[in-house]
């Protein structure tokens, strides 16, 4: 057909194109995701997102459109749903159609006033100008075919030109590819994305594997995503299946009227997979790409809604780790209602098959993700104690080695320079040597290693039993809130693993093993400070009788925190004011303080922060923050 002759008449109202041209889609990146959506329903192999200095080009390897076979007629017809029936919802390749609503089209018209669609349909060149502003009769001004050349295609394809573009791309090309990932993750050999801009080109061609890389925990569902199991990695190998977890597809009945209004039932089928990150470092993006925490909606390979976290979530803070591709086809299904939003940003709130899948997500898979998270939070801080408790021992080992050659040696060349010089006779210089040897045990000095021994050492131990947790726990606060680090505390119990010893990991794996190798093995003079915590439970618990035994042996320092009717005896120092508390029988046995009270228990705690260099807190913050810590009666 002679190209003089050929008419482009656009079946729609060119005050519609005005209205939903420039504010249909609000990223480029979602403008990109449709028209590359188009090339995949259009069978192509390859899509060519050509970004040059004045214009952005989306060009394919499709099938092309035939303006003799009535392609572009169907084409330029907006808004005219594209899948009526169950068999128009499959490609000749046996792809799932992702277009259904047919405005996608106009999706380039939010980038740019005016763009050239191109197309090649076995040989038939045809193109047009798609504008906002359009002539009479909805006439579209043609192309000259003679002049029609393409980048990357010969017989078949198509190629959408957005010219003077308002948007714009990345300025790297890795970023504009981890973008595009986010949001049309359907890359295979199959059907790859080449980006280029100039003599650069990138191909995108497999899943972001590099984001699986980065997780310290995955829930993959499904089998069609089992794959993602091979990229996931972890330090800690020996808990990997706390760590990753492989579950069936999610299947959740349900109930719906089809688009003729009959009743079936349906399965709504949830695959994909969640992680969370390790670390969010490094993770600053700019304010055009996507966040990097996000759970995404997918249906047919195609993004519906990229993020569902605000409305699943609790906005808590270890929610920034989480990320995640969840796919439901059911919201595609051709014969119920289209659910999805015209711009492909999101779906209809109030449809039942999106509220079943964010009741799944924010009751299920959510909550796991995160449980799962803070295991390899909570292996990380025990692996770390246990190098820092490691290296604490290497270094009590260098200290002692070094304070015994010290020893020697001074008292070997000591000897030797005073026998030469009074001319002694070996008794006398064995004399002279345990004379030196007596006085340098006396009065050995700390050497330049000792600071570094004592800065890595518990400082406070708070002893008590498990039955007297509840003070305990209100004594262990009042320290942290008076700047004491977790980490310079031993409290058995404690709901903080910083402040616990951790299991079998140097030695002893109890609190005595450590005690004895750091606070009494140990040459250095730093001594612990010790928190009694004392009640008649104490008089049947051996740990807490044996911790008050070695206190005394040591003449450790220590401050007693008492639970009426008990009163500490000798060897605690008995002659000392002690803090004392009471239970109320009538209220389950809770703990309670009158005024007098609550002022003395602060008033010895930062005694104790004193003491021990910590900067703590005026006395009357340190009541009221008691006062949310425990009942205070005044009287």
């Amino acid at each position: 057909m002679n190209n003089n002759k050929k008419e482009y008449k656009l079946d729609i109202s060119p005050q519609i194109l005005e209205l939903l041209g420039p504010s249909l889609y609000t990223n480029i990146y979602y403008i990109l995701a449709e028209l590359i959506a188009n090339s995949y329903d259009a069978d192509a192999h390859n899509v060519y997102i050509i970004a040059n200095k004045d214009d952005i080009t989306v060009e394919d390897d499709g099938i092309g459109m035939s303006y003799e076979n009535g392609d572009i007629e169907k084409y330029l017809k907006v808004a005219r749903p594209s899948r009526l029936y169950e068999e128009d919802s499959i490609t000749k390749l046996n792809r799932k159609k992702m277009g259904r609503k047919g405005v996608g089209k106009l999706a380039a018209l939010s980038v740019s006033e005016d763009v050239n669609v191109k197309t090649i349909s076995n040989g038939e060149k045809s193109g047009f100008i798609l504008s906002r502003n359009i002539n009479q009769g909805n006439l579209l001004t043609p192309l000259d075919e003679d002049k029609m050349t393409f980048s990357n295609i010969s017989d078949n394809g198509t190629a959408v030109v957005m010219k003077s573009p308002q948007y714009k791309l990345h300025s790297t090309l890795n970023a504009i590819k981890r973008n595009l990932l986010k949001i049309f993750p359907l890359v295979s050999d199959d059907f790859k994305i080449h980006i280029i801009r100039g003599s650069e080109e990138i191909t995108i061609d497999n899943f972001d594997q590099e984001m699986i890389k980065q997780l310290s925990a995955l829930i993959i569902l499904g089998d069609e995503f089992k794959y993602l199991e091979s990229f996931f990695t972890t330090p800690y190998v020996d808990h990997i299946n706390e760590l990753k977890k492989t579950q069936p597809t999610e299947i959740i009945p349900i109930r719906m009227a089809d688009k003729q209004g009959n009743e079936h039932d349906y399965y709504l089928e949830i695959k994909g997979w969640i992680g969370a990150y390790a670390s969010t470092r490094g993770r600053k993006v700019e304010m055009t790409d996507f966040p990097d925490n996000f759970i995404s909606l997918y249906s047919n390979k195609k993004m519906g809604e990229f993020n569902i976290l605000p409305l699943v979530g609790q906005n808590k803070l270890n929610e920034v780790y989480v990320v995640g591709q969840l796919h439901v086809d059911l919201f595609e299904l051709t014969e119920l209602p289209d659910m999805a939003l015209s711009n492909r940003q999101g779906y209809k709130s109030d449809d039942p098959r999106y509220q079943k899948v964010l009741s799944f997500v924010k009751n299920n898979l959510l909550p796991d993700i995160l449980k799962m998270r803070d295991k390899y939070v909570s292996l990380g801080k025990k692996e770390l104690k246990s190098l820092k408790l490691k290296e604490q021992e290497k270094l009590e080992k260098d200290f002692q080695k070094s304070v015994e050659t010290f020893r020697e040696d001074t008292a070997n060349n000591a000897t030797s320079k005073i026998s030469i010089s009074l001319g002694l006779n070996k008794n006398e210089e064995e004399n002279i040597k345990s004379i030196i040897e007596e006085q340098i045990n006396t009065n050995s000095p700390i050497m330049g290693i000792k600071s570094r021994i004592d800065s890595q050492k518990k400082k406070i131990l708070i002893s008590q039993t498990y039955p007297d947790k509840d003070l305990a726990d209100i004594v262990y606060e009042m320290l942290l809130f008076n700047n004491v680090p977790p980490e310079d505390i031993i409290y058995t119990n404690c709901d903080n693993e910083i402040s616990r010893i951790p299991e079998g990991d140097v030695g002893s794996s109890s609190i005595y093993g450590y005690l004895r190798r750091f606070f009494v093995d140990s040459y250095s003079t730093q001594k612990i400070y010790v928190i009694f915590i004392t009640s008649e439970n104490t008089k049947i618990s051996w740990g807490a009788l044996v911790e008050v035994g070695a206190a005394w042996i040591t003449q450790i320092e220590h401050k007693i925190f008492n639970i009426r009717n008990f009163r500490p005896e000798h060897p605690l120092d008995d002659e000392q004011q002690w803090h004392s508390s009471s239970r109320d029988p009538s209220d389950d046995n809770k703990l309670y303080m009158n005024k007098l009270g609550a002022d003395v228990f602060c008033q010895k705690i930062e005694f104790i922060c004193e003491k021990l260099g910590y900067k703590y807190n005026e006395r009357d913050d340190n009541r009221k923050h008691l006062e949310t810590l425990v009942k205070i009666k005044r009287y």
